[in-house]
């Protein structure tokens, strides 16, 4: 979680000028394409109205001409589709800055106890939050992912079977 797109320099959640909330994606294009990440932003929301802040608002953001042509392209697919504009802007990446400690992993530091226990595998700031883990973990808590999957990644962490019995019951009392 992070602010980009705007002229700020170091906004903050207090004083984000004219950035929006955003989050930067690091992937292996020989595990999933640009194309695929775009599949799953259409599919993840509907920017078919302008947001009330721009804070709020629907932003891609491409690093060259290529990933520039292929958002174009899906933008035009995901109107068509719809039947309707997207008021999503493709525009240059610029700059990212990360958000402050506070808002990274959002569902995981709301379950004190788990927090607790994940901060003792990662405890330097910048490792817990880059940690894939982590961000698995907290999007499990938000809702994502099935607890077969949720138990596959708890099979490759040390962790005591106490601390992966609460989580898997965390989710599965928020799937209910």
């Amino acid at each position: 979680m992070g602010y980009a797109g705007g002229s700020k320099p170091h906004p903050t959640y207090r004083d984000l000028g004219d950035h929006s909330e955003s989050i930067q994606i690091d992937y292996d294009p020989e595990r999933i394409s640009y194309q695929e990440l775009l599949d799953v932003f259409w599919s993840s929301h509907h920017p078919t109205t302008r947001p009330w802040l721009r804070q709020y608002a629907s932003i891609i953001f491409y690093h060259n001409a290529e990933q520039n042509r292929l958002a174009l392209e899906s933008k035009r697919q995901a109107e068509a589709k719809r039947g309707q504009a997207m008021v999503t802007e493709i525009v240059p990446f610029e700059k990212f800055y990360l958000a402050e400690d506070y808002h990274q992993k959002y569902y995981l530091r709301s379950a004190r106890d788990l927090y607790d226990a994940f901060r003792v595998l990662y405890p330097d700031e910048e490792e817990f939050v880059n940690s894939t883990v982590i961000a698995r973990v907290n999007g499990y808590l938000g809702g994502q992912g099935s607890p077969a999957a949720l138990q596959e990644l708890l099979d490759n962490v040390p962790l005591s079977e106490e601390v992966k019995q609460q989580l898997l019951q965390t989710k599965l009392r928020a799937l209910c």
